[in-house]
């Protein structure tokens, strides 16, 4: 369990996939291009199993803004995607609207 508090230092965002193409050398990771409103980042994530590259452009997904940077495969990932798996299945956390990216999730 984690207090109120500590919660609220997560900064979730959405951001607009622009572009994402599979890491040379890896079968699960998609190094992902993010439009974040203010600025585009870059997010190396583990979901390339359950989507191919061309089945997330254009996506609102949600993403943890604030995660300290990590080099993931030699890529610079600033960011992580949210995704929920069950016993078979892997779904990323989209809107279902469309809301403007960078936009702060509360």
């Amino acid at each position: 369990m984690i207090d109120f508090n500590d919660f609220k230092k997560v900064d979730l965002r959405v951001g607009k996939v622009l572009s994402a193409e599979k890491v040379e050398g890896s079968d699960k990771l998609l190094k992902i291009e993010v439009d974040v409103g203010e600025e585009r980042r870059q997010i190396v994530s583990g979901i390339a199993k359950s989507y191919n590259a061309e089945d997330i452009l254009g996506k609102n997904i949600i993403i943890v803004y604030n995660l300290e940077p990590k080099m993931i495969f030699g890529l610079e990932s600033k960011g992580m995607l949210l995704a929920g798996k069950d016993e078979e299945e892997l779904s990323l956390l989209t809107t279902d609207k469309n809301i403007t990216p960078g936009t702060k999730i509360s």
